[in-house]
């Protein structure tokens, strides 16, 4: 359990224990990493296990930022198929990236078993569930892709999604073997706790008001004292601000809300009974699962109206469970969040050096919990000096998105709406 105001259910529910001190002075490291999410303590684990001393230094708790908001949802690829991210990165960098990608739920699930980690990791899959029968056609077009490639993927029919989900709403769906559920902050802190074993500092509730350069390496400037580093990973994401000049700009920030209903006993066993989690095809998706108190975990693109009490997003989630299970009957919801995703236009990361000795990933687009994890081994590798033959990316500079700052409100705003459509 946590202390204050929770940040999302997993916050209140995750078994392993929140960590960290302020920072308390000046301190000096190989490698200095900003953020301390998915990403940021990837980086600090490969890292210290590589022999570097690493210092995290996180403006919240741990998970504070998207990794504690997280759906939770273990997910292989990202939005697009193999054969579309191939076009897209080249002959080069695509199958790299595709090998990669695929692989990370394995990556993951390894992680959580080699030092333990307690977040209600369940392998059971993912369905990508269509939502009208046209979304069929693109489903087998990703299932062939990635049969092709080896993958353990099964296309469904409608009749076999009923069964998985308890639901008929669905036309059919794609089922991902690869990949599962887990309690993302459980995660988080657990990855937090493996860092801290293998050597890594991490100073939590000391925000970042300056990058400097430091002889030949960089000073990290808080309110609470520096860090001296020869090295830096930003590991910031979605909740970048202005500590890199543009570095905000390269994505189109939108929200994420989730709301969970109290524990649900006997009549959840109908709903999800395998344990997958689900995301839908629609244009505007949603997304599903059951965590391991019985309760539904049920959200959409946008952000909280309201609360887990009353409010336009609590309508929402009642009229989307009462559609999908009209013998639920009334359900009441115990927690209400939601969380920030870096878009990029093309939905595919970016991997960047800002500068000698700095280093980020970013537009993760709603694929945190793989993405963040293969991306700290990679930072890693980057901040210990190393060239890697097998980047996933090719390392650019940032390229700013100039309608990021046009696009935002009117996503949230055509969220806002579909809410309030969808709440009827």
């Amino acid at each position: 359990m946590t202390n204050g105001p929770s940040l999302s259910l997993w916050d209140v529910t995750a078994e392993e224990r929140d960590m960290g001190q302020p920072l308390d002075g000046d301190a000096v490291a190989d490698l200095a990493v900003v953020g301390g999410g998915f990403t940021g303590l990837a980086t600090a684990l490969f890292a210290a296990e590589r022999g570097m001393s690493v210092h995290v230094v996180e403006a919240g708790r741990i998970g504070q930022g998207g990794s504690g908001r997280a759906v939770g949802l273990v997910n292989a690829g990202v939005w697009h198929p193999p054969d579309a991210v191939r076009r897209s990165l080249g002959d080069v960098y695509g199958p790299r990236f595709i090998r990669l990608f695929g692989d990370a739920p394995e990556r993951v699930f390894s992680l959580i078993e080699r030092h333990q980690i307690r977040c209600e990791a369940t392998r059971n899959g993912t369905i990508h569930a269509a939502h009208a029968p046209r979304a069929m056609a693109g489903l087998a077009a990703r299932h062939d892709a990635w049969s092709r490639l080896g993958a353990p993927v099964r296309l469904l029919t409608r009749d076999e999604v009923a069964e998985r989900t308890g639901s008929t709403a669905f036309h059919g769906g794609l089922l991902d073997d690869r990949a599962g559920t887990i309690n993302p902050m459980g995660y988080a802190r657990g990855l937090a706790r493996a860092a801290r074993a293998a050597g890594a500092v991490i100073s939590v509730e000391t925000p970042v008001r300056a990058l400097s350069r430091d002889g030949a390496g960089w000073c990290v400037t808080t309110g609470r004292g520096a860090v001296r580093a020869g090295r830096v990973v930003l590991a910031t994401n979605a909740y970048t601000g202005s500590l890199w000049p543009g570095l905000d700009r390269v994505f189109t920030p939108i929200s994420y809300f989730q709301l969970a209903t109290r524990p649900l006993g006997d009549i959840a066993d109908r709903i999800l009974p395998g344990g997958e989690g689900l995301w839908d095809t629609g244009r505007i998706m949603f997304s599903l699962r059951k965590e391991a108190g019985n309760r539904l975990v049920i959200g959409s693109m946008g952000a909280v109206i309201g609360s887990a009490e009353r409010g336009l997003s609590r309508s929402w989630a009642l009229r989307r469970l009462s559609r999908l299970f009209p013998d639920l009957g009334p359900v009441a919801f115990e927690e209400a969040w939601s969380g920030r995703i870096a878009m990029t236009p093309d939905h595919l990361p970016r991997l960047c050096r800002l500068d000698d000795g700095v280093f980020t990933a970013i537009g993760y687009n709603g694929r945190g919990i793989t993405t963040g994890t293969v991306m700290g081994d990679v930072l890693a590798r980057l901040a210990a000096g190393e060239t890697p033959e097998d980047l996933p990316l090719p390392l650019t500079t940032p390229r700013p998105v100039r309608s990021a700052g046009v696009m935002a409100p009117l996503y949230s705003a055509a969220f806002a709406v579909n809410q309030a459509i969808r709440a009827l």
